[in-house]
């Protein structure tokens, strides 16, 4: 019987995201291991040099948060603290997940997380990271997302919303920025990435998707880092849902032809 393993480059990367862990699929499954560990841990990292390690690591976990992949993510999480993901920087992008994936999926993941640190002699609860109040959530969480969507693009969600969907705009501007983007712990443009990586990986929310490759946009992220992150998430979501996202990054930011080049 022929031995079936990944190649060198991709047991180097496995080893160093996951140190001295053997994995029982690589025993029950060997050949799916061997090309999935090819292509996700040699063949899409050469194409995802406009991300940092750590930052490619927070956008997958994010993404499989959006998908629910609780197992997969607590052997994720793991990797990213190995390799200089703070337990502040884990907690945020938990807490980033809930207006996008909804509380329902993410307390699952909050108790992974708490689990995860815990065990690596973390102390709950962290510092608190919150900077507004809920006298000044709204006017906070309306300033970062008119720097995020665009003033004009705020007021005509304002002005287009009927009377009886005014709350729902308030509920973003209060909620989902003020209550969140306005945190410290991680700066907006990472944030906005991971957003994108969650809606990518949500399926089902394409204008959203698109919306928020303009704020990544706004924010000074590129069309490189955005390919970076989907490059990266594509083994762990699968083609259709990154081909999605593929084209709403063509739609807001289409390439050139010195980029075609």
């Amino acid at each position: 019987m022929i031995t079936r393993k990944p190649n060198d480059a991709a047991t180097t990367a496995h080893e160093r995201l996951f140190p001295g862990h053997v994995s029982a699929l690589a025993m029950t499954d060997p050949e799916l291991i061997e090309y999935f560990d090819n292509f996700a841990f040699d063949e899409v990292l050469r194409h995802t040099g406009d991300l940092d390690e750590r930052t490619r690591l927070m956008t997958q976990l994010a993404a499989m948060i959006a998908v629910g992949a609780v197992a997969e993510f607590r052997v994720m999480l793991g990797a990213a603290l190995t390799i200089g993901v703070t337990p502040v920087q884990a907690k945020e992008i938990v807490y980033q997940a809930v207006p996008y994936a909804g509380m329902a999926r993410v307390f699952d993941f909050l108790h992974a997380t708490n689990d995860v640190l815990i065990g690596r002699g973390v102390e709950l609860p962290l510092e608190g990271h919150s900077t507004t109040n809920p006298d000044t959530r709204m006017e906070q969480g309306l300033v970062v997302q008119k720097r995020i969507v665009g003033e004009k693009a705020v007021d005509a969600m304002y002005a287009n919303a009927p009377a009886d969907e005014q709350h729902i705009q308030r509920f973003l501007s209060g909620n989902c920025f003020g209550d969140h983007y306005t945190r410290t712990g991680l700066d907006v443009p990472t944030r906005e990435l991971l957003t994108f990586a969650m809606l990518a990986a949500l399926g089902g929310a394409d204008t959203q998707v698109k919306g928020h490759v303009m704020a990544n946009l706004n924010v000074g992220n590129t069309r490189a880092t955005l390919l970076a992150v989907l490059t990266g998430l594509l083994p762990f979501i699968g083609y259709p849902r990154t081909l999605n996202a593929l084209a709403a990054v063509d739609a807001a930011a289409p390439t050139t032809k010195k980029d075609k080049a």
